[in-house]
């Protein structure tokens, strides 16, 4: 659509330098040189267009209000002004009228709070939930959404685009990966067809930090906050915000294993305990199996013989198989030679 209205944009140029140098002077040629013209003014029109792109919503509604009324300002002085003023200082009231204006609108918008105003109309709509940095970067939101259990409206405020796009361009390659693995994951929410995607210009100039800005945006659109981040997570609900934690509905999604069941785990290193071995199912579970360092690399069947909540996820102990029945036909069984004369 960007190409198709500059391609437009060059046309109508092009067309009015042609039109306007061949009226004025009457010359073909002169014509064809006022195309030339009209393309080159188009570069500086392109330039201003992508600048004003990056203008915030509340700075160009303020910018516009102001030179409304800067001009209609000038109006009225002009009005009075005797009949024997030059046209020249009509144009110089309402030039300064209407920078005046421009100049104070731009700064003033920058205290317009434009969350009071109703974004969304309709009742389906305001289902809001809206994304923090975390959220987004974590990348698992987007498979959320694209398998429909997710329902309403995403916001996604510019500041966490601002503090997104900071991240991709820092230093840091662990930190620029990062950063552009979250413009890649907003992307695919914008593509996806099961929950609408709405980016919002909300901001609130006296909060420094991104985390309550959120907070006070999500009180101010009665929305609910999706987050990863723990400390997020309980200021949120401190202040009364509903929080939606990606981690725990991962740890509530994950399969229940019950002491005495079978699983297979592949064994990846050495445990801190003697011989033991760790493996880690799909969802990322630590399983700790007894006896098992010998068997690293391999992939074996394990009996669970217990299970550990702790804050950081769950643990799941176990024994090789072979071992575990051992255990279970031979309860008392002693190496030859161990046991005493009768």
């Amino acid at each position: 659509m960007d190409v198709l209205l500059r391609i437009l944009l060059l046309i109508v140029t092009g067309a009015t330098g042609y039109f306007f140098f061949r009226e004025q002077w009457a010359s073909p040629l002169l014509g064809l040189f006022g195309i030339l013209v009209g393309i080159g003014l188009s570069y500086p029109i392109m330039r201003l267009e992508g600048r004003l792109r990056e203008v915030p919503l509340r700075q160009t509604l303020g910018g516009l209000i102001g030179v409304i009324v800067g001009l209609m300002a000038a109006s009225l002085v002009i009005g009075r002004l005797p009949l024997a003023v030059p046209r020249h200082l009509h144009i110089f009231f309402c030039s300064v009228a209407g920078y005046l204006g421009l100049s104070i609108g731009l700064k003033k918008g920058m205290n317009l709070e434009l969350s009071r105003v109703s974004l969304f109309e309709g009742s389906s709509d305001r289902n809001l939930k809206i994304l923090d940095t975390s959220a987004i970067i974590d990348g698992r939101i987007a498979d959320i959404c694209e398998t429909g259990f997710l329902e309403g409206v995403l916001v996604i405020p510019e500041f966490v685009l601002y503090e997104i796009q900071h991240i991709a361009d820092h230093p840091d390659p662990v930190k620029r990966a990062r950063g552009r693995r979250g413009l890649d994951i907003l992307h695919r929410l914008q593509k996806q067809n099961f929950v609408r995607v709405k980016i919002v210009d909300h901001d609130f100039p006296r909060l420094r930090d991104v985390d309550s800005k959120l907070v006070t945006l999500a009180r101010r659109l009665d929305g609910k906050l999706i987050t990863n981040d723990y400390n997020l997570n309980k200021v949120a609900e401190l202040q009364g915000v509903e929080v939606l934690n990606v981690n725990q509905l991962a740890t509530a999604l994950r399969p229940s294993v019950l002491p005495g069941e079978q699983m297979n785990v592949r064994i990846l290193k050495e445990g801190k305990e003697h011989r033991q071995g760790i493996g880690y199912l799909d969802d990322g579970t630590m399983v700790v199996v007894d006896d098992a360092r010998k068997m690293l690399g391999k992939e074996v069947s394990v009996i669970v013989t217990s299970l550990l909540q702790t804050t950081s996820g769950r643990m799941i102990f176990a024994k090789l198989k072979e071992d575990a029945e051992r255990e279970f036909y031979f309860p008392g069984e002693v190496k030859f030679g161990e046991q005493g004369e009768r």
